[in-house]
């Protein structure tokens, strides 16, 4: 078992929950819902896979909240 980060955004004119995994080029989708998002993800991942292993262009390191006045 493998498991990899995603980020998911929710796109503000759809609706929908797109989600994607960073540095990995091919490795987005959406949903409508973020159970089918993940699902969505879990099939182009494994699909991805097939290729071979992914090459990352970048890593994620986190999020960090900005504040200003």
């Amino acid at each position: 078992m493998r498991s990899f980060t995603a980020v998911i955004e929710r796109d503000p004119v759809t609706g929908l929950f797109v989600g994607y995994i960073p540095g990995w080029p091919g490795a987005h989708s959406q949903g409508t819902t973020v159970d089918e998002l993940r699902q969505n993800l879990e099939e182009v991942v494994v699909m991805l896979l097939e290729d071979g292993e992914p090459k990352f262009e970048g890593e994620f390191v986190g999020t960090q909240t900005v504040k200003v006045a």
